[in-house]
């Protein structure tokens, strides 16, 4: 016996063989179509699972021209906001019949492009995309769109127009609102810890900040305002130029909740007590701020709120086949809301 021969894998004849049924019929069958009996159905299904069959979603997807998978492009899995997204989407995609292919950029603009081919020869129905922080061009996704393959940019989108459908949150509502929080506890000091300007969620939520302190009259000081990458290390570091001079902030606003938690940190190990002498809000609502001690204010985006209007316009523009016209609204945006806990 040859132990290197692969076994063979049962078809569609060999159920037919086994149920004395015609190829056309099992396929029929297999495929649900109303006009085959549903007891003819439970049989043709008992049969292909006793006999292992397997369908070959690869030959099908080339007879339809539809493959009936979804790719999606995401900076990190790990990161809360797109978890929680993520997971959003591919239970109501299940939902409606699709499956959902997850890749990983490592936010990485060659990983990105990469992966926007593969998807493409992949065939898939469709693309999900949360674009890297150092895309300014979008070029590597013109085959899907050209191809009228529906795109959906969301979270982070491109400063630029490009023909596909953004979906993102209100980064400058929620930069405002976390800044006026601020203000409206009575500081008047107040710092600001951001991402680089050449994504669009640090220019909104910078822009929020900037407004919300103009609206007050509060001068902001240059040197108070960071626009670097949003890490932990950077974040301490960020905290102790600002704790190095003779006058201090009394309150900080950082772009997301790694460098919130980590302001806090430093705060701890610096004798800088948190609200009393420095007031920290975050963004993201992370699950970790309502744990630590003190519980840190953040802005609530509302993941799963993003992922459900995702699906709702996805499928919609799967069915009408044309999405142009979708093309031509404004952004989808989903409001967000401030969360306050003790570090503010």
């Amino acid at each position: 016996m040859n132990k290197d021969k692969k076994p063979q894998q049962n078809t569609i004849l060999d159920i037919a063989e086994a149920l004395k049924l015609s190829p056309a019929t099992i396929s029929r069958a297999l495929n649900n179509h109303p006009y085959v009996k549903e007891k003819t159905k439970s049989d043709v299904l008992k049969m292909a699972a006793q006999l292992g069959y397997r369908r070959n979603q690869m030959a099908s997807g080339l007879r339809s021209n539809k493959t009936h998978t979804v790719g999606l492009i995401v900076p990190r899995i790990s990161m809360f906001f797109h978890a929680e997204v993520i997971t959003t989407i591919q239970n109501a995609l299940h939902k409606h019949g699709y499956n959902l292919i997850i890749c990983q950029s490592n936010d990485l603009l060659s990983m990105e492009e990469e992966l926007a081919d593969i998807l493409y020869a992949s065939r898939v129905d469709a693309m999900i995309v949360a674009c890297t922080l150092q895309a300014t061009d979008f070029t590597h996704f013109d085959k899907l769109v050209n191809s009228g393959i529906p795109v959906i940019f969301y979270d982070r989108v491109p400063l630029n127009s490009y023909p596909v459908t953004y979906i993102k949150g209100d980064d400058f509502r929620g930069g405002y609102l976390a800044t006026s929080h601020l203000i409206e506890t009575g500081s008047e000091r107040i710092a600001h810890i951001s991402g680089k300007l050449i994504s669009n969620l640090y220019q909104d939520r910078t822009a929020g900040f900037f407004k919300a302190m103009e609206q007050h009259q509060l001068p902001v000081r240059e040197e108070w305002v960071f626009h670097q990458e949003l890490t932990h290390e950077n974040a301490k570091e960020a905290m102790a130029k600002l704790f190095s001079g003779a006058v201090v902030p009394d309150a900080l606003f950082t772009a997301n909740d790694v460098t919130a938690i980590a302001a806090l940190e430093y705060a701890k190990e610096n004798g800088i007590r948190v609200p009393q002498d420095l007031k920290i809000i975050g963004y993201s609502n992370d699950p970790r701020t309502s744990i630590i001690t003190p519980a840190l204010s953040t802005i609530e985006q509302y993941p799963a709120k993003v992922g459900q209007k995702i699906v709702e316009v996805l499928i919609d523009q799967l069915k009408n086949g044309d999405h142009r016209l979708e093309l031509e609204k404004k952004p989808y945006v989903i409001p967000v809301d401030l969360i306050r806990r003790m570090s503010s």
